[in-house]
């Protein structure tokens, strides 16, 4: 897989290169480059504060990180200028338990970096560290373009030419219960003589809405002022079955009343075509996606605007529209038809460099963590011999499962299943859905509910250890109680075993549409089980 990986970058790479020309990148570095290279960083230092960037590096020592505890700031870089931030690398642990975070660390959704450029009390960057690379939802994604490099999903490289005059403060802001582990940085730049007077800021700002706000455009970026727009990333959450991405991006150019630059969709923006799948290319990408057409799926995008930056001379406003399909539950006439209002979550970091200070007002909230949709039933609770057929059952930690799920293990497919009882107290519509783990040993299973089949066959065999929804049933339940059996069907050929793990059973909310319609609700699933998708 390594070498895999390598062979895909160096390809990347040299597309990238062909791409713009990469005679102009070599010949580049044949002429004479003006100042002097400089480096804040990480490494150990002596003196009386030890880990700040301004201290004598230790060569005895290599304790080249810090911890930042909950609610700290810590200052990665301050210098004065004139100058240019040419490269920033960063790494620290993931948010998972670790021998040296036994509690787990801070994810970098919780991680603000702020950048301030000539002591302006506003930063001229603020953005959630893993958003500002890429990374959304709070998940570590690999990363491979020109500007932006994320290798194997925790070595963070951001390549952005970030030219100031008086002065650099960069920043990461502890926002999170829990504390930034092993946190490692080098920021590169250069020493200038002068700065030219025309010399745009780099800016990026973070923005969200959960969900987005019916009838107005999503806006990305809002600005007025000289300068050129140079990337987007777009991250969305559904709240609804079916594709979300029919809405088209709308930029709006000096601060014209109809916009003059009007696309034909949201996936053909990020430069693909009949919807999105993960890839990552030196211009645009899909570093995470998981499930395509559920409720509660999740879609994050890059598009770096390199070659080709959208100049704007008194100003730009840079929206998406928020339409796409949808089950015919939240249409008012009981259709479905590709041009819906979604209300599903939207966040975004725009990147743009700009002659003075901007005037858009949006600012990153504390609070970024996207709500959440689910009643959620454990099943580890569930291991008694009542809920499972022949065979053993007890709660297992995973990875991917820090607090454990059930894993059931029997011996073959005869009198094999697992049973997870939940009661139901208030009639709403729901959607109910599966946590299962796949893996190299895992059987297939068929879903029951009060003994009524749902959907077909679940195949729960992966080369690895992996975790994915199984989404079963739209539905108004009556109140009372429900049992969930899974019953083994027998096994994939490529499969070692018939075992099964189950997460959890889950209740998702539909949006408040579904109720004011109130389609569904005198129908009993019983005799028609529905899936939306």
């Amino acid at each position: 897989m390594a070498s895999e990986r390598i062979k895909l970058v160096a390809v990347l790479l040299v597309l990238g290169l062909c791409t713009v020309g990469w005679a102009d990148f070599l010949a580049g570095l044949a002429k004479p480059h003006e100042g002097r290279s400089m480096r804040a960083t990480s490494t150990y230092k002596l003196g009386p504060n030890p880990r700040e960037w301004d201290g004598e590096p230790d060569p005895n020592s290599n304790r080249d990180n810090s911890n930042v505890l909950p609610g700290q700031t810590k200052v990665l870089m301050d210098v004065e200028g004139p100058g240019v931030i040419t490269h920033i690398w960063m790494t620290f642990l993931g948010p998972e338990p670790h021998p040296w975070a036994k509690d787990g660390s801070a994810n970098h959704q919780e991680m603000l970096l702020r950048i301030y450029w000539d002591g302006d009390e506003r930063p001229g960057v603020e953005a959630p560290v893993g958003d500002f690379f890429a990374n959304s939802f709070g998940r570590r994604s690999e990363v491979i373009s020109l500007p932006v490099i994320v290798e194997d999903a925790d070595s963070y490289n951001c390549f952005w030419h970030m030219p100031f005059r008086k002065s650099a403060r960069v920043e990461v802001v502890n926002q999170s219960d829990k504390p930034i582990s092993l946190l490692y940085y080098n920021i590169d730049w250069i020493k200038k003589d002068r700065i030219d007077e025309d010399t745009p800021y780099f800016y990026a700002q973070y923005r969200q809405e959960y969900p987005v706000e019916k009838g107005k455009d999503y806006v990305v970026l809002d600005t007025q002022g000289k300068g050129h727009y140079v990337g987007t990333v777009l991250s969305v959450r559904t709240r609804s079955p079916s594709w979300f991405g029919e809405g088209d991006e709308k930029i709006y150019i000096d601060g014209e009343a109809k916009a003059s630059i009007w696309g034909t969709g949201t996936e053909d923006y990020f430069l693909s075509a009949w919807g999105l799948k993960m890839t990552s290319t030196p211009y645009f990408g899909v570093p995470y996606f998981d499930q395509w057409g559920i409720v509660g799926g999740h879609t994050s995008a890059y598009r770096w605007h390199i070659t080709d930056p959208l100049v704007f001379n008194t100003g730009i406003k840079v929206t998406f529209e928020h339409f796409g399909w949808m089950s015919p539950d939240e249409n008012p006439q009981y259709q479905s038809h590709s041009w819906n209002e979604r209300e599903d979550d939207y966040s975004s970091v725009a990147f743009w460099y700009q002659t003075g200070r901007p005037t858009f007002a949006a600012r990153a909230p504390r609070e970024r963590t996207l709500p959440n949709l689910d009643r959620i039933i454990a099943a580890r609770a569930f291991t008694d011999e009542e809920h499972h057929g022949q065979g053993q059952a007890q709660p297992q930690n995973l990875d991917v499962y820090p607090d454990g799920h059930l894993f059931y293990r029997p011996e073959s497919d005869e009198n094999a299943w697992a049973e997870i009882p939940f009661e139901v107290k208030k009639k709403e519509p729901k959607r109910l859905l599966l946590v299962l783990t796949q893996s190299y040993d895992y059987g297939r299973y068929q879903a029951y509910l009060n003994g009524v089949k749902l959907g077909s066959v679940m195949d729960l065999y992966n080369k690895e250890i992996a975790t994915r929804e199984f989404h079963l049933l739209d539905f108004w339940p009556e109140p009372g109680t429900y049992t969930l059996r899974l019953e083994c069907v027998g096994k994939n050929p490529l499969s070692t075993g018939h075992y099964l793990g189950i997460e959890s059973v889950r209740l998702r909310e539909r949006r408040p549409r579904v109720t004011t319609y109130g389609h569904d609700i005198d129908k009993d699933w019983r005799k028609e089980p529905v899936l939306y998708n």
